[in-house]
Formats: C-alpha cells, structure tokens, sequence
C-alpha cells in the first residue's frame, strides 16, 4: 500500500513541534528571568518606588501592594492625625512620665488592620482634646522601633496598650472610634461605688459575682483615688468602698481592723480573700486579677471569653470525660494552689458536645484518654502535653518547667526531611523554627493542602521563582503541607497562604503576599520586603544557548 503524499510533511511537522513548544516554553521563561534580572539593580530592598512605573497589570490594584510609600503619603493626607504623637524609643519614658493616662498603638505601615484603624484613632484622639480628657493618644512604629515592641510583649499589628501611671494593660475591644472613646470613659470615670448601708451591702453581695471592697477613712481623697484607678485596671469585677463599720462587718472585714482594708468576694469557692499588701493601684489590681477566678475553671461557652482573653494567658487543661473527672479533679486542684494569679487552671469536659469536643479538635486530641497539656495562650498558641503518670507532683513540675520556658511544644509535623537541597526547601512543624524563623534569613513560605486546586495551579510558578532565586544565599523559597503540619507563627487563612518573613525581624508577625500569582508579582514582592539586598546575573549566553540546544537535541532524539 503506498505512503499518502502528505506524509512526509506530518513527519516533518511531528518532528519540529517540540522544538517549537521548547521555545515557546524557553521564551516565558526568559521574560521573567529577564524581567527579575534587569530590575536586579534598580530595586532596592524595602524601597519600591518606581515599580509601577516598570508595569504591573492593573496599576489600580496593585498600589496598595507595591507602592507602598506613595500610599502612606496619600493616605496621611486624608487624616488629621493632629492629636496623635508620635513616639519612639528616644521620648517614650519621658512622654508616658508627663501623662497619668496614655494609650499607644503599635503599629507597621505594611500592615492592613493599623491602616484601617488610623482613622478612628485620629478623630478618638481629636475628641479626647476637645473635650480636654486628661488622657493622650500615641503610636509607634514597631518596625523601626523593635526593641521597644519587644519590651512590651507586642506579637502583632495594631497592639494598643492603655496606660495608668505608667501601668499598661491591653485593650482588646473593638476598633472603631466609638469603642475606644467608651473604653477609654469607663477607665477615666470614678471606678469605684461608694456602700453606705445595709441595703446597699446586701445588693451588692447578692447581686455580684465576685466583688471587691474597701474599708477606708474618707470615700474621698488618697485612698479613695488609689482603689479609683486600681478599679481602671480591672474590667471584669466592680470595686466598692466603705467608711461604715457595720458595713464592712458584712463584708467579712473585721470594724476594728487597720484601714485601709481590701477584701475580694466570690460566689464561688474561697470566697473570702483578704489583701494583705502596699495600698497601691497597680498592686491592688494584681491581687484582684491572680484571685478572681476560681482555682480551677470550668470551660463552658459563657466563660471561654473570660478565660482565653485573660491577662494571665499560660494555661494548663485538664480534658476528661464527665465519669473520670472526680478522680482527678482533686489532685488537679492541688496542684493549682502554688501557681495561682500565674497560670489559669482550665477543666474541659471531654464528652460536652458543645464545649469539649470543639476545643479538644482545636488542640488536636483525639479519643476520650484524659490529658493534661499547658497552652501559651492566642497570641503565640504553643502547646505541651504532659508526659507520665497524672499525680499531684507531676503535674507541679510540668507547671513550673512551664512557667520557666523548659518544655518542649508540641506541633502536628510531618517527618523532618532527610536532604533538603532542592530550590524549594520543605518545611514541617519540627523544623519551621530553624529554616523559616533564622534571623539570618529572608524567607518566603507558602503554606498548600494538597487537595487544593489553586496550589497545584501555582506550585510550577513557585518552583520558577525559587529556580530564578535559587543562588541568593540570604533568600530561602520554602512550602509546608498545613495539613498534616502546624505551628504557632505560620496560621493560613486559607490555602494557598504565602507569608513572608523578613530577616532579623522575626519577632514580629509575617507579612501576608496577596498579589497576583506570578513569578514577576512575587519577586516584586520580596523586594519590597527583603531585609538582606540581594542581586541577581545574568546566565552567560553561551551556556544559556548550549542548554537550549542540549534539550532540542534531546527532545529531538526522544521524538526519534
């Protein structure tokens, strides 16, 4: 049978098409790598003016992202920050000296959530000065001032810190102008009820949860202004005082007693307990704060606010099922009583469908074997789980190695990996500490499921990248799979997530990539926010050229 005349032309067009799709593929590739390179020298780490003017694809878009100190400008311009003062490490102990009353943002001009709020703040700060409060508004720029953000425990942006006589507690409410200026009021209003009779005594005792009250001379002057303001540091328990003996006898004060005298009162168990230190505001409000909860906590869903928004943020949970927990409740209370007003004992009933099972698959606990484990807190979430036999010695010295920073977290993780000499480094939970958070290094993590369409969608971009990148000694490329992984300093909201966490600054929250997904884009984008200058060159053109056609001729020979 003979060969169709066509024939040879199909062979031919067979024969040449990897070699056209090869360099179709080599020309992409080469508009990035050049794109990267030519811009090498142009832009400067952590200055990025100019790269919009170099072409993105939507200018209107991207401003936010890229340019980002012609957005500040314009930005400021449109708020009257006036009555907001800028601090930094040089007036900060002069400035908190001078005012009884302070409240400071800490913030990072990269960061959304500070941007969002500067324009409540300013108008809080302006109708504070109008209505002449005696109380300032300030900020400080964490990313410049780092150590200072560091004294004061700041773990992400914005923090606010309110200030009394140089005491700080954080406010946690909500950002808007009229939250802060109601927040701010209560802590600037009398703070403090005066109790005159019996009647009055009763309704508070039956009334309040836990109380606190003073048996003083004068419900005016030194005295009365030192509980006044221990009153502003506490949110969550009403401070009474009293010169009426009878009065004070109610409240299980001795009318004899010296004055002043301060006593706290709870519904539940211990529900006397007497103050017995300098009458100081600060140190008042310490007392109320270590012995207004109970020794142990019940976790239920009206008190899991109280508990993970309180100022004592290191807990220890007991997770047992409802049948179980008399037998170690007991031991877990006595075990409570060295550490009180330093760590919060939390009880968790295993099987509470609506309680416990939720927060036990929030800590990774599966099964119904009762566990001890110490929490951090929400602001760095870390997690340890006892070891061993659950007895009351046990349990203290697991407390204590605890609050002396000896325990080990635990993190969901899969196995460290053998080698790690590819352009994207792996990442899991036991070694994100030493691969993402060197202080040495740049590092650009993304964090996939591998059930994700969009991650399978990017990850040939972001090997192209680390490919481009790969000889920058400063930079690392890295991925974690967060479903089988986790760890306190890398919470996705959502797969693909792609943090970038720039060199000596890893105390502070990763900076979020939300930009196209574009080789171009997340270069960009670690220019913008490297701490370390890096360069790239050029590939010699020769090489470059006897690569390509060591791959054509390949391919050629693979299609023979």
């Amino acid at each position: 049978m003979a060969l169709p005349r066509s024939l040879p032309l199909i062979f031919l067009l067979l024969l040449a098409t990897p070699l056209l799709l090869a360099s179709v593929a080599a020309s992409a590739r080469d508009e990035d790598l050049d794109y990267i390179i030519d811009n090498a020298d142009d832009i400067p780490a952590n200055d990025p003016e100019g790269w919009l003017q170099e072409g993105s694809s939507s200018d209107d878009e991207d401003e936010g992202l890229f340019d980002q100190d012609h957005e500040d400008e314009d930005y400021g311009a449109e708020i009257d920050e006036t009555h907001v003062v800028l601090l930094t490490a040089a007036n900060f102990s002069s400035f908190l000296a001078a005012r009884r009353h302070a409240m400071v943002e800490f913030y990072a001009p990269w960061c959304g959530h500070c941007r969002a709020l500067a324009p409540d703040y300013a108008a809080a700060a302006a109708h504070l000065a109008v209505q002449q409060y005696d109380v300032a508004l300030a900020k400080v720029d964490a990313t410049e001032d780092a150590e200072l953000a560091e004294r004061y425990g700041v773990q992400g942006f914005p923090t606010l810190l309110f200030f009394i006589d140089g005491v700080h507690r954080e406010y946690s409410g909500e950002r808007t102008k009229d939250a802060i200026l109601a927040w701010i009021s209560k802590k600037l209003g009398p703070g403090v009820q005066n109790v005159t009779t019996a009647d009055e005594a009763e309704r508070v005792l039956t009334g309040e949860e836990t109380a606190v009250l003073a048996f003083i001379h004068s419900l005016s002057g030194a005295h009365s202004d030192e509980l006044a303001a221990a009153s502003r540091l506490e949110d969550t328990v009403n401070f009474y005082q009293t010169t009426t003996p009878d009065v004070a006898k109610l409240f299980h004060i001795d009318p004899e007693a010296e004055r002043p005298s301060v006593v706290l009162l709870k519904k539940e168990e211990e529900k006397l307990t007497v103050y017995d230190g300098e009458f100081r505001a600060s140190a008042i409000a310490k007392f109320v704060l270590a012995n207004k909860l109970p020794l142990i906590t019940t976790l239920t869903q009206e008190n899991a606010p109280a508990i993970f928004d309180s100022p004592i943020k290191k807990q220890i949970l007991l997770f047992a099922v409802a049948s179980e927990a008399s037998k170690f409740l007991p031991t877990f209370k006595e075990a409570a009583k060295p550490f009180k007003g330093k760590l919060l004992f939390v009880f968790v009933e295993r099987d509470n469908e609506e309680v416990g099972e939720p927060v036990a698959n929030y800590f990774g606990i599966t099964g119904q074997e009762t566990t001890v484990l110490a929490y951090t807190g929400n602001e760095d979430a870390k997690k340890f789980f006892l070891s061993g036999e659950m007895s009351l010695d046990n349990i203290k010295e697991f407390a204590q190695d605890f609050l002396e920073d000896k325990l080990t977290p635990f993190y969901k993780s899969d196995p460290v990996p053998e080698s790690n000499d590819e352009d994207v480094k792996i990442v899991v939970g036991k070694n994100l500490d030493q691969v993402v958070l060197d202080e040495s290094k740049d590092v650009l993590l993304e964090i996939y499921a591998p059930w994700c369409g969009h991650c399978r969608t990017l990850e040939p971009t972001y090997s192209k990248l680390a490919k481009h990148l790969h000889g920058i000694d400063s930079l690392v490329i890295a991925k974690m799979d967060g479903t089988n992984n986790e760890h306190p300093r890398a919470k996705p909201d959502g797969f693909p997530t792609i943090f970038f966490y720039p060199a000596g600054k890893k105390g502070f929250e990763p900076i979020t990539f939300e930009g196209d997904r574009t080789v171009v884009e997340m270069y960009k984008f670690i220019k913008k926010h490297a701490s370390i200058p890096f360069k790239l060159k050029r590939p010699d053109s020769s090489a470059a050229r006897t690569q390509s056609s060591d791959s054509s001729g390949s391919n050629l020979k693979d299609e023979l």
